[in-house]
């Protein structure tokens, strides 16, 4: 117990210190993390509304198949990108192997899923209660996904930072295609395995102090915009 407190507190003098090489690899983590995010909203926001307001055949097959990728095993989706982006496979000549690049690529696979299906579910529910006001205006079912978007905006960026918390967590698939290299692709999931197995618990303690703030923050903010989405209904 005594040796957990000193290491706890040789992590929090790290944190507080402002280390350069540990906030460095705490912005890498960021800024793959937010970059995956925003992409997968670009694709996946749109995709989902799409996917809501429409009707073709095999719909709730599709629907199935997109609320099953939202457990997809981070190692699977590691092996695939690296199968990709390899030098005997089909996109090695773009050179993206165990680059940030690559673990975003890898971040983006697993939060496009979870963006995907809760938008579905939020749109269809705004069509649900809004389709006959939308329909009275000669909109087509396409022409009612900005509007809808816009006015479950709130409930969206719930799922947003739904994925922002599965993206930032993430430890297999980046570790696979991004190879741990040290001021290049070593975030904080990746560090804090490392540093593990070798014994530096201080640092590890310091990353793992901070993605629990991160996480956190994330819930905090669900929170709130959900609270914000209560209130903006009942208005």
């Amino acid at each position: 117990m005594q040796n957990f407190a000193e290491e706890l507190r040789a992590a929090l003098l790290l944190i507080l210190s402002g280390d350069p090489d540990m906030w460095s690899i705490v912005l890498l983590s960021l800024r793959v993390s937010l970059t995956a995010t925003v992409v997968a909203a670009a694709i996946g926001l749109p995709l989902g509304a799409i996917l809501a307001v429409t009707r073709f055949p095999g719909k709730q097959l599709v629907v199935i198949v997109v609320n099953a990728l939202m457990g997809l095993p981070p190692v699977v989706v590691g092996l695939t990108v690296y199968l990709l982006l390899s030098n005997s496979g089909p996109l090695g000549v773009l050179s993206l192997l165990y680059t940030p690049t690559a673990m975003i690529v890898a971040q983006v696979l697993l939060v496009l899923p979870i963006v995907t299906a809760l938008t579905r579910q939020i749109i269809s529910e705004l069509d649900g209660e809004y389709a006959d006001q939308l329909r009275s205006l000669g909109l087509s079912r396409m022409q009612t996904v900005p509007t809808l978007l816009w006015d479950g905006r709130f409930q969206l960026l719930t799922a947003l930072l739904a994925g922002f918390g599965r993206a930032v967590a993430e430890v297999g698939a980046v570790l696979i295609v991004g190879g741990n290299i040290n001021h290049v692709t070593r975030v904080m999931t990746t560090t804090i395995a490392l540093e593990t197995s070798k014994g530096n618990l201080s640092l590890a303690l310091a990353l793992g102090v901070i993605l629990i703030l991160i996480a956190l923050m994330v819930n905090a903010a669900v929170a709130a915009t959900a609270l914000r989405a209560q209130r903006f209904s009942h208005a």
